[in-house]
C-alpha cells in the first residue's frame, strides 16, 4: 500500500512541475483524444446499424431524422470509409480499420465513373487514405485508375476540368455547358498523387493548369470566390462567375471559400509554387478575417446572406429561407486547412491560422454541435448546410463535416506532438 501511494504522489509532483507551456500541450492532446474516442463509438455504432455488404455510405438525416444512405457513385461515398481510417490510425484500432478497408472496396468500381469531377473526393478519401494507413497491394491500381478517369473530363481548350455536365443559372435564363465550381481543387490531389507514383507528367500538367485557371478567374481580388464559373467550351474563354449553392453570384459560399484554403494549400504543397501559397493564404484571410464570422469561427452558411447588394437568383431556393445557418462543415474543413496551412505560412500568419484551427476545433468539439452519445444518427457533428438554394440538407449532420472534423483533430494531434502531416 505504501509502495502504492508513493507512485501516485511521485505522479502528481511530476504534473505539477510540467511547464505551462508542456501542460497546455498535454490538455489538448487529451482533448484531441476525448473527440477521437467519441467519435469512434458513433462511427462504432453507424457500422453496426449498417446493411450488410451494400455497396452505400451514410450521407445525412433527412428532415424527419432518417439516415440517408447513397450509393458509391454519390460525390459524399469516400467520406465514411475515409474518417474510419482516421479514428483506426490514432487510436490504433484493428477492428476499425477492418471496417475501413471494407467500405473502401465498396467503392473500387467507381474507378471509372466519368459522370462527374467528384471522383477525387470518392477515391482519395478512401483508397487514398487506405494507402496511408492499411496499404494493400491494389490500392495504388485503383488511385492511378481513378486518377486518369477525371482526366477524361479536363479539356486542352479550356485548360480545367469540367465539374459537372452542364448548370443552369438561378436567374432562368441560360444554361452553362462547362461549368467549373471551386470544389473541383480538392480533386486535384488525386492527380499529384498519381503523377508521383506513376511519372506521368500528363496528370500532374492537367492538375497544374486546372488550379492555374482557378486562381486566375475564380478567385476575387479580396480573396473570396465564386462558387462556380462558366468557360466557352470551343474557346476557353471566360464567360462569368455565379452560384450554385451560395446565396447570390456576387456572394461568398461559406465551404467554398473551405475548398479554396484547402486546395490551394495541398496546391503549393505538392508543387512549391509560391503562387499557389499566395492565393491561400488571401483565402484563408479572408474567412479568419471576416466581420460576419461569429467569435466561435464556425461560418454562416454564406457570409453574405441577407445584406444589401446581395440577391439570389428568382429559380433559388435562398428566396425562401430566412434563417442565417451555421454551416459547420464548412469550418471543419476550413480548420483542416488552416493546420496545413499553418505549417508553411509566410508573413507571420502561421501562429494566426493556427490559432483560429483551434478555436474552430473547440467550438465544434462544444455541446453546440457536437452530437450527444448514440444520438444524431451517430454522426458526430450537428448543423451543417448542403444546399439551401436546392432546398436540401439544411441545418443536418453531413459526413463530410464529420470526416473534415476528424482529420483536422488528427493533424492537430500530429502537430502538438511535432510529427510531420505527410
Amino acid at each position: 500500500m505504501k509502495k502504492h501511494w508513493t507512485l501516485r504522489l511521485a505522479l502528481a509532483a511530476t504534473a505539477l512541475a510540467l511547464s505551462p507551456a508542456a501542460q497546455a500541450q498535454a490538455d489538448e492532446r487529451a482533448f484531441v483524444k476525448e473527440n477521437m474516442e467519441f467519435a469512434a463509438g458513433q462511427y462504432r455504432r453507424m457500422v453496426a446499424d449498417a446493411p450488410a455488404g451494400k455497396a452505400v455510405m451514410p450521407h445525412c438525416l433527412d428532415a424527419r431524422g432518417r439516415l440517408v444512405r447513397v450509393p458509391v457513385y454519390s460525390w459524399t461515398a469516400g467520406f465514411f470509409p475515409g474518417t474510419l481510417w482516421y479514428l483506426a490510425d490514432y487510436l490504433d484500432d484493428s477492428v476499425l480499420a477492418d471496417s475501413a478497408r471494407s467500405y473502401t472496396l465498396r467503392m473500387e468500381p467507381t474507378k471509372n465513373y466519368t459522370g462527374n469531377h467528384d471522383v477525387g473526393f470518392m477515391m482519395y478519401c478512401s483508397y487514398g487514405n487506405a494507402l496511408r494507413f492499411g496499404p494493400q497491394r491494389d490500392d495504388e491500381d485503383v488511385l492511378t485508375t481513378s486518377a486518369r478517369t477525371l482526366c477524361k473530363r479536363f479539356d486542352e481548350r479550356v485548360g480545367a476540368i469540367k465539374s459537372w455536365n452542364s448548370f443552369r443559372s438561378w436567374h432562368g435564363d441560360s444554361t452553362y455547358t462547362y461549368p467549373v465550381i471551386i470544389d473541383n481543387m480538392m480533386n486535384l490531389e488525386l492527380l499529384f498523387h498519381a503523377a508521383r507514383t506513376t511519372g506521368d507528367e500528363d496528370i500532374r500538367r492537367v492538375a497544374v493548369s486546372h488550379a492555374e485557371k482557378t486562381m486566375r478567374w475564380q478567385v476575387r481580388p479580396d480573396g473570396s470566390c465564386f462558387h462556380v464559373v462558366y468557360y466557352d467550351p470551343a474557346t476557353g474563354a471566360f464567360i462569368k462567375g455565379e452560384t450554385a449553392q451560395g446565396y447570390a453570384d456576387n456572394s461568398t459560399w461559406s465551404r467554398g471559400q473551405a475548398w479554396g484554403i484547402y486546395g490551394f494549400t495541398m496546391v503549393y504543397r505538392e508543387t512549391g509554387d509560391k503562387r499557389f501559397l499566395e492565393t491561400a493564404q488571401r483565402m484563408a484571410d479572408f474567412y479568419v478575417n471576416h466581420p460576419a464570422l461569429p467569435s466561435d469561427g464556425v461560418a454562416f452558411w454564406d457570409f453574405d446572406a441577407y445584406r444589401p447588394g446581395f440577391v439570389p437568383g428568382k429559380r433559388s431556393g435562398a428566396n425562401r429561407v430566412v434563417t442565417d445557418y451555421r454551416d459547420a462543415s464548412a469550418a471543419a474543413c476550413t480548420a483542416s486547412a488552416l493546420l496545413e496551412l499553418s505549417t508553411v505560412a509566410e508573413n507571420g500568419s502561421a501562429a494566426r491560422y493556427r490559432e483560429a484551427a483551434v478555436r474552430i476545433l473547440h467550438s465544434l468539439a462544444s455541446p453546440a454541435y457536437r452530437a450527444g452519445e448514440g444520438k444524431n444518427g451517430n454522426f458526430i457533428l450537428r448543423h451543417s448546410v448542403g444546399s439551401i438554394p436546392h432546398g436540401s440538407e439544411i441545418d443536418v449532420p453531413l459526413t463530410y463535416a464529420d470526416y473534415y472534423f476528424v482529420e483536422a483533430l488528427w493533424r492537430y494531434d500530429r502537430l502538438l506532438a511535432g510529427k510531420p502531416l505527410f
